[in-house]
């Protein structure tokens, strides 16, 4: 894992990053670096566009932050696993703090799906892509997730390629031993699509189409009811780690996920 200066502001900007590359901050940005974070002439931030690496900037302007000068890149672009998120929205900060969540996770598509049993029919996709910049901003990640326009799960199901792994977090699934499933199964694989349902779970037709689908995984995530926006930590948690994506330091919060499941790892 590359050593991140947190200490420094992170700013997305979409635009073309080169040494030497002016680029012109909008209002927001402009207030954000010089009214919030109190920023002013040839102060520094480190800037990122999901595409050319992260860069050190200088900011410029007379009354206001109002340009980025870029100077050095600080990390070459990655990529992120080929995995995509796939849930059932759920309502206003919860959908956010899914969201967040998921891109902290390294989820590279965000792709949300309506159900029988989904508490939402309408999803704001630019508030989800809003939320996808922020996480990426605070989190030192360079590479931004995809957000997707919602569609029926059986347009998703008849669409998603069958190459693809499909983990579907059933509540209704034997408990076992969820790591060692996923090791298993992501040994060769072309993505995951990581499959988290409502909070009213899937109804029964909707399983049974979901059991016929080629290559899937029905994975419990213990013998535990978890909320929506819980159970797609506890399931993106555990995909990374059956990849070896989780070196490196993890914040307490998805410590405390990997210390609910860990009753479900085998004895002795």
């Amino acid at each position: 894992m590359p050593e991140l200066n947190f200490r420094s502001p992170r700013l997305f900007v979409d635009a073309p990053l080169r040494a030497g590359q002016t680029v012109e901050l909008d209002r927001n940005q402009s207030n954000y670096l010089g009214n919030v974070l109190r920023l002013a002439a040839g102060d520094t931030v480190r800037v990122f566009n999901g595409r050319d690496g992260e860069w050190r900037a200088a900011i410029s302007g007379r009354k206001r932050a109002d340009i980025l000068t870029i100077d050095t890149q600080t990390r070459a672009q990655d990529r992120l696993p080929d995995i995509a998120y796939v849930f059932a929205p759920l309502k206003h900060a919860r959908l956010d703090y899914m969201v967040q969540k998921a891109v902290e996770m390294g989820a590279a598509r965000l792709q949300p799906v309506l159900t029988r049993f989904t508490q939402v029919s309408r999803v704001n996709s630019e508030r989800m892509r809003a939320n996808v910049i922020e996480a990426a901003e605070q989190c030192g990640i360079i590479s931004l997730a995809e957000v997707a326009d919602p569609v029926a799960l059986d347009r998703f199901l008849a669409g998603r390629e069958q190459a693809r792994l499909l983990v579907f977090c059933d509540e209704a699934a034997e408990v076992a031993d969820p790591m060692r499933a996923l090791q298993a199964a992501t040994a060769a694989n072309g993505g995951i699509d990581v499959l988290i349902g409502p909070e009213g779970g899937f109804a029964e037709e909707e399983r049974a189409v979901l059991l016929r689908q080629p290559n899937i995984l029905r994975l419990a995530l213990g013998p535990r009811i978890l909320r929506a926006d819980t159970a797609g930590v506890a399931a993106l948690t555990l995909v990374q780690a059956a990849l070896g994506g989780l070196e490196g330091k993890w914040d307490a919060h998805f410590v405390t996920v990997i210390l609910r499941l860990a009753p479900l790892a085998p004895q002795g």
